[in-house]
């Protein structure tokens, strides 16, 4: 058993600048992450573009520097290495988060390989690891697939893409133009409006000129092995289908949540209960910072309006509590 001054659940960019400002004061602390660094950042399309500026996602006063002005993931994830090693920047890679308990002066957290004692945790788990289900017959089928890498599987495949908003219009967008023959099946009766503005002139023409199909207000009614089934506004469509690319988006992991104890507001988005000043949730001594913060409003927090966090957090600790 391990014991650190402050545990981080999270190794993506709001856990990476928590343990900066933590680093930066000399705290004992551990970032735990499930996965690899930026883990989320690292399962994003391999092609994708970010709608934020280099500078805007600067962390730890260290430059992001870029080809152009929105960087790629390729390069983002060379930047978070880059901090990584400046900072030499204490994470333990792979490690799960099973439980969390509440101990005398402080808690105990098992994992997958070990168990550590902490007085203090900050939970910055994203929100890119639970995709949203559709709930309907067929989804479990090796052809649905809830996350994207590239377009180079689907040349000339019929292929199915769930959605509206940024991530749909560039998976539509990619695959198309690498000739996979593309639908659309949006549940609005248009286009996400804010939708990348270099990206959405682009796909809207190429669905008036007929290139990309799309069914706006409808929905999947069931997948097979070689049909899906949509329900649109004039009736039940059956057509020809390989593969359907799921981009209905993703949810905080709120069984973690739950299991620590941090509370659940009832409102349409499901955020937690956090102080919005110390972003201390309602359990003592354990913050929440980042995306998490959003509830399902996945996209209300984000890498370039959540850097001021981490100095929050790590100051709340060292003035009320840190000794």
């Amino acid at each position: 058993m391990m014991h650190h001054d402050l545990i981080i659940i999270g190794g993506g960019p709001t856990g990476i600048n928590c343990a900066i400002e933590a680093t930066k004061i000399e705290m004992d602390y551990l970032i735990l992450e499930k996965g690899v660094l930026v883990n989320s950042l690292f399962n994003f399309p391999s092609n994708m573009t970010f709608f934020s500026t280099s500078v805007n996602l600067e962390i730890g006063g260290i430059p992001f520097i870029s080809h152009t002005d929105k960087p790629t993931r390729k390069e983002a994830l060379e930047y978070y290495r880059r901090l990584y090693d400046h900072y030499k920047l204490q994470i333990a890679f792979r490690r799960m988060v099973m439980s969390v308990e509440k101990i005398d002066n402080g808690y105990r957290i098992t994992t997958n390989k070990e168990i550590y004692t902490c007085k203090y945790i900050i939970i910055s788990t994203g929100f890119y690891d639970k995709p949203n289900k559709m709930n309907i017959p067929g989804e479990d089928l090796y052809k649905v697939k809830h996350y994207y890498d590239e377009a180079h599987h689907y040349i000339n495949q019929k292929i199915v893409v769930v959605g509206g908003a940024n991530s749909a219009c560039d998976v539509a967008l990619e695959t198309w133009q690498k000739g996979a023959d593309v639908t659309m099946v949006v549940r609005q009766p248009e286009l996400y409006e804010k939708v990348k503005y270099w990206i959405l002139p682009n796909i809207q023409n190429r669905i008036k000129e007929g290139s990309i199909k799309a069914y706006f207000s409808s929905t999947l009614l069931s997948i097979s092995e070689a049909e899906v089934v949509i329900h649109s506004p004039k009736g039940k469509i059956t057509i020809d289908n390989d593969y359907v690319l799921a981009m209905t988006g993703y949810r905080p992991d709120y069984n973690l949540l739950k299991e620590i104890g941090i509370e659940i507001q009832n409102d349409e988005k499901q955020t937690p209960v956090f102080n919005p000043h110390t972003f201390e949730s309602n359990q003592e001594n354990i913050y929440l910072a980042g995306t998490v913060l959003g509830g399902l409003h996945t996209s209300k927090y984000f890498i370039e309006n959540s850097r001021n966090q981490a100095k929050a957090i790590i100051n709340n600790i060292t003035v009320w509590n840190y000794s």
